[in-house]
């Protein structure tokens, strides 16, 4: 870098830093995003150094605001991207389970294994392995509706109805706690 790209470059930090961290706080709301994205935009202004003719005018200062514009929108769309990956809870995980009609921990259960393979023998073939699917192998609702060659709501509405039927067949299991 020369010596006037160098004084150029401090020239548009001295004009823009402050107003391009104001439009970056405006698009991201957040004090740390918003230094990053004027970090990030200043670094495009040095790949793009040679296009500025005068750090002062109308088409630079337009130019410099396109740029943060920018860097704080690809911001704002990775951090949104990140965000619906961590929210992405499969819903289940939101219900709350009474220990008493848990059948999945049931099923694990060793001391009612006997009693539960007994009510699983009673349940057509279709039903008991979306059972074994979802409560022994532990697969997700997405993967037992692809074993099963059925909809995903379908799996889920069977497993309900199973759950109900066995649910009430547990509680005349004098072993149960």
């Amino acid at each position: 870098m020369t010596y006037e790209d160098s004084q150029k470059l401090h020239s548009l930090y001295e004009l823009y830093e402050q107003p391009m961290y104001r439009i970056a706080f405006a698009v991201l709301h957040s004090s740390s995003l918003a230094e990053d994205a004027v970090s990030d935009a200043f670094v495009t202004v040095i790949r793009h150094l040679h296009k500025f003719k005068e750090p002062d005018s109308a088409k630079t200062r337009a130019y410099i605001v396109r740029i943060i514009k920018s860097s704080a929108i690809n911001i704002y769309r990775k951090n949104k991207r990140q965000v619906e990956r961590e929210v992405s809870i499969d819903d289940d995980v939101l219900q709350y389970h009474d220990p008493k009609q848990d059948v999945e921990s049931y099923v694990m259960d060793r001391q009612g294994f006997s009693q539960v393979n007994t009510m699983l023998d009673e349940l057509s073939d279709t039903d008991r392995n979306i059972v074994l699917l979802r409560c022994r192998d532990e697969l997700s609702w997405k993967e037992v509706s692809d074993k099963m060659s059925v909809t995903e709501s379908n799996a889920r509405k069977r497993f309900q109805r199973i759950r109900q039927k066995l649910t009430g067949r547990k509680g005349e299991i004098p072993d149960e706690k």
